[in-house]
């Protein structure tokens, strides 16, 4: 019983799986409430068929009480069926699949991680941003690397026509590989990715999703400007970039028809990269589907971009009214990275409904500022956390949260914030409000996260019918040796006289409460915390 591995094998042979153990989640208690974590104990079913969430019962947790659970819905654990031989005994039963969490070894359930924002073809660039500025950044390590995913062009026409993954460049093929093993390996179950222009690259990095099991929104990056792109690196024209565009779309669709675990994702890279025409060609394409596809770009990264801009569309009131006007503004738009929107702005974009991918890692490490998360919060806007790797260092959306927290405590020494805010306690300046706790950038990696892709009823937390797509983290036990550390003779055999137990950095001395064991976490856990990873009711990663 308890078997992980296990899990992995064909799901025909028994109706549900039955996790047990400690299953924690953010919950919003009451409408404009702050997130708080929420700690249960007990046993939670999944249907083998559909990969959703079917019932719990918190009263289960305790051995009598599962005992009583199983008994209670006629199921039989396969795995007992298996080591008993007592095949026909049991004909009259449910089988059922049971995965346990030890409690002895500190290990809950936790909904996987939503990274909204992440540029694939980037990956062997992580930690390589030097001293740059974003734009800087994009010509000196981002558009040369991203070049290499092409396939040989037509030697007639100059054009790339290959739309089978297979074509495209074994090193693309390689790259997106890592960057899928690698966001698993930090529980990552949903990553809204950005390829390149590339069609055949972009199908593989599909294809390699659908495969491997992670749920993705995948979007070729459209670029067409020739006075900002590099020469070496863009589309075109306006119309072959949006042909190329439906030939990644009309391979997403063809190989997921239902769209249950890979979708497409429109992606225009950021306005200066596009001209007008294809702006307004990629706002038409997406809403000729119906539903509407999504739509992915960057937004008011750092204040060069935007002089650039306003430099490159002076008609437009702001930049997020460019989008707008090219009805890239929906309600399924994801912007990255918002540090520096204006008030009206954001106006506007909680009028349209779309949504924001913090990257508070890549927004300190390229230099570009802070994002008021606090203030889009406030006023009504949806925001989730995003690694963009590679500006950002870490393909961990766990970093990503922890960064958020850092980021917020810092926004409030700010200059701008403190001028903005000085009235809000006796003009004394900040109240500490815009500081994100633990529960709040959890939130962000789950629910956040998963309302920003469009799936708030399906992802992010133990709600029923909700996708399985889960994490088991493994803190670690607690033993400590009886005797003294100061007695320890290094090579004398006296092993029990060291503290055993902990998992990476995370270490645990017996002390700690659910909530305090989450914070230490949250602050020094890292992938090696992630024993077993769940996409709609799938394994697709473990530690065993």
């Amino acid at each position: 019983m308890g078997s992980i591995t296990g899990d992995m094998e064909a799901q025909t042979d028994y109706t549900c799986t039955v996790y047990r153990g400690t299953f924690i989640q953010t919950i919003l208690s009451d409408s404009g409430s702050k997130p708080e974590l929420s700690c249960n104990q007990g046993a939670l079913w999944v249907s083998a068929a559909d990969g959703r969430i079917k019932g719990w019962d918190w009263q289960a947790n305790n051995d009598h009480g599962f005992a009583e659970l199983m008994t209670r819905n006629g199921w039989v654990d396969i795995d007992d069926i298996g080591a008993q031989g007592q095949v026909d005994s049991h004909d009259s039963k449910t089988r059922v699949r049971i995965v346990i969490a030890s409690e002895e070894q500190n290990e809950f359930f936790f909904p996987g991680f939503i990274d909204t924002h992440i540029h694939a073809p980037q990956y062997p660039n992580v930690g390589l941003f030097g001293s740059s500025t974003l734009l800087d950044w994009l010509e000196t390590y981002t558009f040369p690397v991203e070049s290499r995913f092409g396939s040989p062009p037509d030697p007639k026409t100059g054009h790339q026509t290959q739309t089978d993954p297979k074509d495209a460049p074994l090193l693309a093929q390689q790259i997106y590989d890592q960057v899928i093993s690698r966001t698993l390996s930090h529980g990552t179950t949903c990553a809204s990715y950005y390829a390149t222009n590339h069609v055949p690259a972009t199908n593989a990095l599909s294809s390699l999703c659908h495969t491997r099991g992670q749920r993705a929104f995948i979007g070729r990056a459209c670029m067409d400007n020739p006075k900002f792109c590099v020469d070496y690196y863009h589309d075109f024209s306006a119309e072959d970039s949006i042909v190329a565009t439906r030939q990644t779309i009309e391979y997403i669709h063809t190989l997921d028809p239902e769209g249950n675990l890979v979708k497409p994702i429109v992606t225009p890279r950021f306005a200066p990269s596009c001209t007008r025409l294809a702006l307004q060609n990629l706002g038409e394409l997406a809403a000729s589907y119906s539903p509407p596809l999504h739509v992915q770009t960057h937004i008011s990264e750092n204040v060069n971009e935007l002089a650039l801009v306003k430099e490159l569309f002076p008609e437009a009131d702001s930049y997020a009214a460019v989008y707008d006007k090219y009805k890239l503004l929906t309600p399924r738009t994801i912007l990255a990275h918002a540090v520096h929107l204006s008030a009206d702005e954001r106006a506007l974009i909680r009028a349209r409904e779309a949504k924001i991918s913090h990257c508070p890692a890549s927004n300190s490490a390229l230099g570009s500022g802070i994002c008021p998360v606090r203030t889009l919060l406030d006023e009504g806007i949806t925001v989730g956390l995003g690694t963009d790797v590679s500006g950002g260092y870490s393909p961990s959306i766990l970093e990503a949260a922890r960064q958020a927290c850092l980021a917020s405590r810092l926004l409030g020494q700010s200059a701008a914030w403190q001028r903005d805010h000085s009235q809000s306690v006796d003009g004394k300046g900040s109240d500490g409000r815009e500081k994100l706790s633990v529960p709040e950038s959890l939130y962000l990696a789950t629910r956040g996260g998963a309302a920003v892709v469009d799936m708030a009823n399906d992802l992010g937390g133990f709600d029923k019918g909700m996708l399985w797509d889960v994490q088991l983290i493994r803190l670690g036990g607690v033993k400590l040796g009886k005797k003294s550390p100061l007695d320890f003779v290094p090579g004398d055999g006296n092993a029990d006289l060291v503290k055993t137990g902990p998992v990476g950095n995370v270490d645990l001395f017996g002390t700690e409460s659910w909530e305090e064991k989450i914070q230490k976490w949250v602050w020094s856990g890292d992938d090696r915390n992630v024993k077993a990873l769940w996409v709609g009711g799938r394994l697709v990663h473990s530690r065993v």
